[in-house]
C-alpha cells in the first residue's frame, strides 16, 4: 500500500470529468506529488447524495471512463474507492425488481423487511407496520425523527415496510441491505472484485456501522455484530488484495479508533482537522502532541486530512479536547461563515461544521501552509482535498442553490481546468505542492521510520529518522511559521 500523499476529489471537481482532471495531474508541476487518489463515488452510477446513493458500481460514463483509470495507473497513482455496504439506491436493479414483482422477486429479502425484523417485538399499526416496544428502541440510533422505514408499494396494491435509514422515498432514496441474505454477500463479493479491477488498493467502507442490526441491540456499532461483519468483508477483500478503511465518526473517548487498530484496520484521523485549528487559534501544541503520541504508542494506522467532501469533524474531539475548547472551535469556524451540522437538531449533539479549511483558518495563507506542513509530518497517509490546494473559500451561492440540507456544498465547488492550471503559479499552491513532494520523495519517511516529538506551549518539533536520513519540522504556532530541515547522519 502506498503511503505518500493522496488526492481527494469528485471525478468532476476539476474540468467537469475525470479525463480533464487527469490532464491536470499530467502537468509536469504535479510530478511526484500524489501516489494515490481517493475518487468519490459519483464515478459510479448513482442518483443522490453526490454519489453515495449507488445504483450500481459500473462507471458513470459521463464522468469517468475505463481509459481514465488506465491513465491513472500509468501515472503510478493507486486508487481508494468507496463501497457503501449499508444501503443501495431505490433505482438499483434489486429494488426495482421488488417494485415490479413483489413477493415473487428473487430480491425480496435483499433489503430488510421491517415487519419480519420486528416480529414479536411490538404491535402492528393501522398503517401496516410494527411499532416496536420502547425497550427495543432504547439502543437505537436514528438519523432523523420517526421510525426509519418506508412503505413500499407492491404490485398487488398493498404496501410493505422496509428498513430505510437515509432518504425516505421510493423514487429517490436509499434502502438498507439485509446482511443475512446470501444474495447480499454475492453482491458484496462482486462489488469488491469490480473495485479491484478498477485499480483500487484501499476500499473505504461507508456507513458500515449501520449495517448490523438485531432486535434488542443497537443499529449503530452493534457489538459484536459490527466486528463480525467487518471480519467477513475482510475475508472477501483479501481475495482481491484490498485494504479496508472503515469510515466512522465517533467520540475519541469511545476509543473506536483503537478498537479498529486492534482488529487490524487502518482508520481515519478525524481528530487532526479540529486539533490543528485549535492549535493555530489557541497557540498551544499540548492537545495536538497528545494525539500524536497516542498514535505512536498505540501504533494506530491512519489516513489523515485537513478538508474533505464532508464537514470539519467536531463530535470526534469529545474526550480529546475539553468541552469548552470544542465549543470555541465551533464558534470560530461559524464566525468565519461555517455551517453547523447537528444530530437531529440537537445543538448539544454537534457533529461537524461545514466550511472550507482555508476559510475555517480565517483565509490566512500562513496558517494554511503551517497546517499542511504539520500534516505531512503526521503519522499516516496525508489525504489532500483539491480545494485546499488552491485556498478554496466558502461557497455560499452553492449552499443557497442546493436548498434544504445543502450545507455540504460550501466546500464542494467544481473548478475549471484553466483555474487549476493557473493555480500552479500561485504561491499558496506552489508551496503546498513543494511540501507534498518533500513528503513523498524524502527517504526519512520510508518504511520503518521513527518519529520523535518535542515541544511545549506554542513551539514544537517533529523529526523522522530512517536509515540515517532525517527530516525535521520546527513549528511556531504563535507566529504561524515553520522550518523544515533535511540531512543524513
Amino acid at each position: 500500500m502506498k503511503t505518500g500523499a493522496m488526492l481527494n476529489a469528485y471525478p468532476d471537481s476539476i474540468g467537469q470529468n475525470l479525463g480533464n482532471l487527469i490532464k491536470w495531474l499530467q502537468n509536469p508541476a504535479l510530478k511526484e506529488i500524489f501516489q494515490s487518489f481517493y475518487i468519490l463515488p459519483s464515478m459510479f452510477n448513482s442518483d443522490l447524495d453526490r454519489g453515495f446513493s449507488v445504483i450500481d458500481y459500473n462507471l458513470n460514463e459521463v464522468l469517468a471512463k475505463k481509459d481514465d483509470l488506465t491513465k491513472l495507473n500509468n501515472l503510478g497513482i493507486a486508487l481508494k474507492l468507496d463501497f457503501v455496504i449499508n444501503h443501495a439506491s431505490v433505482q438499483s436493479k434489486q429494488f426495482q425488481d421488488i417494485l415490479a414483482n413483489g413477493e415473487n422477486s428473487i430480491y425480496k429479502d435483499f433489503f430488510i423487511d421491517w415487519n419480519q425484523f420486528w416480529a414479536g417485538c411490538g404491535s402492528k399499526t393501522e398503517a401496516g407496520y410494527i411499532n416496536p416496544e420502547p425497550k427495543y428502541l432504547e439502543k437505537m440510533h436514528f438519523r432523523k425523527p420517526g421510525l426509519p422505514l418506508l412503505m413500499v408499494p407492491m404490485p398487488d396494491g398493498t404496501k410493505k415496510p422496509y428498513w430505510n435509514t437515509f432518504y425516505q422515498s421510493c423514487s429517490l432514496g436509499q434502502m438498507d441491505l439485509n446482511i443475512n441474505s446470501p444474495l447480499v454477500w454475492e453482491f458484496y463479493d462482486e462489488t469488491l472484485q469490480k473495485l479491484s479491477s478498477y485499480g483500487a488498493e484501499i476500499v473505504r467502507l461507508d456507513a458500515f456501522a449501520y449495517a448490523p442490526k438485531e432486535p434488542g441491540a443497537g443499529n449503530f456499532l452493534n457489538d459484536p455484530g459490527t466486528w463480525e461483519l467487518l471480519s467477513k468483508i475482510r475475508t472477501l477483500a483479501d481475495k482481491y488484495s484490498l485494504q479496508l478503511l472503515p469510515e466512522i465518526h465517533a467520540e475519541y473517548r469511545e476509543k473506536i479508533h483503537e478498537k479498529l487498530t486492534l482488529e487490524g484496520y487502518i482508520t481515519y484521523d478525524f481528530f487532526l482537522p479540529g486539533l490543528l485549528i485549535h492549535a493555530l487559534e489557541k497557540h498551544t501544541c499540548t492537545y495536538l502532541l497528545n494525539w500524536i503520541n497516542d498514535i505512536r504508542q498505540k501504533n494506530i494506522k491512519t489516513v489523515n486530512m485537513l478538508g474533505c467532501h464532508d464537514g470539519i469533524p467536531v463530535l470526534d474531539l469529545r474526550g480529546l479536547l475539553p468541552e469548552e475548547e470544542i465549543e470555541d472551535i465551533i464558534k470560530i469556524i461559524v464566525g468565519r461563515g461555517g455551517h453547523v451540522k447537528d444530530v437531529q437538531g440537537n445543538k448539544k449533539m454537534y457533529y461537524q461544521v461545514n466550511a472550507t479549511y482555508f476559510s475555517a483558518l480565517g483565509e490566512q495563507q500562513n496558517k494554511m501552509l503551517l497546517a499542511r506542513a504539520i500534516q505531512i509530518f503526521m503519522p499516516g497517509i496525508p489525504q489532500v482535498w483539491y480545494l485546499d490546494l488552491v485556498g478554496g473559500k466558502n461557497d455560499y451561492t452553492a449552499v443557497q442553490q442546493a436548498g434544504e440540507n445543502g450545507h455540504k456544498e460550501i466546500n464542494r465547488t467544481n473548478l475549471s481546468l484553466d483555474h487549476m492550471e493557473n493555480a500552479l503559479n500561485d504561491e499558496l499552491t506552489v508551496k503546498q505542492l513543494e511540501l507534498l513532494r518533500f513528503r513523498n520523495t524524502n527517504p526519512a519517511f520510508g518504511s520503518g521510520a521513527k518519529l520523535s516529538v518535542i515541544g511545549k506551549e506554542h513551539k514544537f518539533s517533529l523529526q523522522w529518522e530512517n536509515n540515517g536520513n532525517i527530516a525535521r519540522l520546527d513549528a511556531d504556532l504563535k507566529s504561524c511559521t515553520y522550518e523544515i530541515s533535511n540531512f543524513s547522519l
